[in-house]
């Protein structure tokens, strides 16, 4: 069962987050459930490969929540489509906020999980946040590496600065007032754009009916950049990052190597690294086989776990 509902973040943007709750097989609300925070790609929404992830995780039992975070999709605030990575760490916390509000779940098996750059600040959130019991990630994305050092990691820092002033000058601009022309692409807004195969996928992934959606557009506000060139998802990672972790990741995946730089970092005690041969990073988001082997791992995680 499935029903959308709306969730008031106490995080200081006022922001209300659009989401929906998936409740298990035989769900009786006299009883007390574990859940799961599931968060959505950049550029993303819920109804795609998020709530996917969270239907499949409710009937192993658990309480699911997929959210559109704040500035985006059917959440409020302005500028529509700010992509501030803190903010979205605090969106992870806002929804747990909320599952403790409900008398049907249980505080003390409260875990969270997100894909791509949702999977990193899933991550972020942890490290913040000892609410969340368990960490599960795929096809993880540390968006501020991503922006720094390039999709395999092959860029050096410092030859991101002119996205930076990139960023600065989008802001300048946006001080004189509203100009929807500083946009910037979380993936190849045409499939001339991708630089490789892969990223072809995420193209197509966005912006064809394979799974293309109206709330999202697959850009972010340029300023968003300000916040997230000089971003780390896995901040002190190795200090508090100590519940339990499982990466999942496709072993033909560009980004793979994000992944492994969380496996490395965390402090957890209890972690592990599974790899979906033979996938890429997009393949994860939809493909029915990927998928599957992917919540296979998941589910009895989160059951061991919470």
């Amino acid at each position: 069962m499935s029903t959308e509902i709306e969730i008031t973040t106490r995080n200081g943007y006022g922001t209300t987050l659009a989401a929906v709750i998936n409740h298990p097989p035989e769900f009786d609300d006299t009883r007390t459930y574990p859940a799961i925070v599931v968060s959505h790609p950049g550029g993303g929404v819920k109804e795609q490969t998020a709530g996917l992830y969270a239907r499949n995780l409710a009937q192993d039992g658990f309480v699911t929540i997929a959210y559109d975070a704040s500035f985006q999709g059917a959440s409020t605030g302005t500028p529509r489509q700010l992509e501030n990575p803190f903010i979205r760490t605090e969106d992870v916390s806002a929804v747990i906020d909320h599952l403790t509000t409900l008398p049907y779940v249980d505080n003390d098996r409260i875990g969270a999980m997100g894909i791509c750059a949702g999977a990193g600040y899933t991550v972020n959130a942890a490290i913040n946040d000892p609410r969340i019991k368990a960490v599960g990630t795929v096809s993880m994305v540390n968006i501020g590496q991503m922006f720094r050092n390039g999709w395999d990691g092959s860029i050096a820092d410092a030859d991101a600065a002119p996205v930076l002033d990139q960023a600065a000058q989008a802001r300048t601009s946006d001080a004189s007032g509203p100009d929807d022309g500083n946009q910037f692409p979380l993936a190849p807004m045409t499939k001339e754009d991708a630089p490789n195969p892969e990223l072809e996928e995420a193209w197509e992934y966005y912006h064809t009916p394979r799974c293309e959606h109206p709330n999202a557009p697959g850009w972010m506000t340029a300023r968003s950049l300000s916040q997230i060139v000089t971003y780390d998802a896995f901040h002190k990672a190795e200090a508090f990052l100590t519940q339990p972790l499982l990466c999942i990741a496709g072993s033909a995946a560009g980004s793979k190597w994000m992944s492994d730089d969380a496996f490395a970092r965390a402090a957890s005690t209890d972690k592990t690294f599974h790899v979906v041969e033979g996938a890429n990073h997009m393949s994860l988001y939809d493909g029915d086989a990927e998928v599957k082997e992917a919540v296979s791992q998941l589910g009895p995680f989160f059951t061991d776990r919470l």
